[in-house]
């Protein structure tokens, strides 16, 4: 299944959705009648239904969509979890390449880590996969871009074991974790330079784990104005998802609906020669094959 939020042009209220070919089919329209109890209204509402709730909803869509559905061009996509419950949890330098690539910029030696460095994004970052991204110079001169591969949990649990660490998930999603290179340098840690308002554009669909298949075989690429920035594979992940879940999860309950954002390959502004960062009119294209292509334009705003 290949679950999106969306709203009409003409109705700005979110609804949760499934995208079937050209079509996006209305959820809650769609299983009138036939739910039991109160339908689903949003995707974190379908997953705290759990593994028999995701089934059944997938049993009463399974049919063509009629009067239930919308063009995919006649409407306004959203975050597909518009607003978390938590922070967006993070991997930084979970791709050699990059930790290489970060290393030399800060001409350091490069070493591959024991464990996975974790930080996070404030919920408020969150941005629809083709919404423009505010830039105020006065806040960053230093806005970078960061494809990543977003999870978004399913099953609680706390102490999960890597063998039935993926039993965990419900699905992926494209992130770009926008990044204030100088905020993060000035405040001697990640938090404040990874959460400025709109900073995490996600979707611009939600692929159950059951359709996108292994989550290390996909390729992850990002072009600013067209031009290629990023390009590699999730194969190519220090930690691989199994393992990211297996560490995180030590003692600290895991949550449905809890995201994962799980680190950037190389290629992002701070790590070329000169560096390179993200300037007004720029449009940014994220991609993850199996998901699908955020595009996002960067527009500067006045200091308020």
């Amino acid at each position: 299944m290949r679950y999106v939020t969306f709203s009409l042009p003409n109705d700005p209220v979110a609804r949760l959705g499934i995208v079937r070919g050209e079509a996006v089919v209305d959820v809650k329209k769609a299983a009138a009648g036939t739910w039991p109890g109160s339908c689903p209204d949003t995707l974190l509402d379908l997953i705290a239904s759990g593994p028999d709730g995701w089934q059944r909803m997938a049993s009463l869509l399974d049919r063509e969509p009629s009067s239930e559905s919308h063009r995919v061009t006649d409407v306004l996509f959203r975050a597909p979890i518009p607003r978390p419950h938590k922070n967006i949890v993070c991997l930084g330098q979970n791709y050699a390449s990059h930790a290489r690539e970060a290393a030399r910029a800060r001409d350091r030696p490069f070493k591959i880590p024991e464990a996975p460095a974790f930080f996070t994004k404030a919920p408020t970052t969150v941005n629809g996969p083709y919404d423009d991204v505010p830039w105020d110079d006065t806040v960053t001169e230093q806005l970078d871009y960061e494809a990543e591969l977003g999870v978004i949990v399913g099953l609680k649990g706390k102490n999960i074991v890597r063998a039935r660490a993926l039993d965990h998930v419900f699905g992926y999603t494209v992130i770009n974790d926008l990044s204030a290179r100088d905020l993060q340098l000035k405040h001697l840690q990640w938090f404040k330079g990874k959460s400025l308002d709109f900073c995490c554009p996600m979707g611009p669909v939600v692929v159950t784990a059951d359709e996108f298949g292994d989550p290390q075989a996909k390729r992850i690429s990002l072009r600013v104005n067209g031009i290629v920035k990023q390009d590699a594979t999730t194969a190519e992940m220090i930690f691989p998802l199994d393992v990211t879940l297996e560490f995180l999860s030590r003692g600290m309950t895991l949550e449905p609906g809890d995201i994962i954002a799980t680190g950037t390959p190389e290629g992002v502004g701070l790590g070329r020669t000169p560096p390179e960062y993200l300037r007004d009119g720029d449009l940014v294209e994220t991609e993850i094959e199996g998901i699908g292509t955020m595009r996002n334009r960067i527009v500067a705003v006045p200091s308020l």
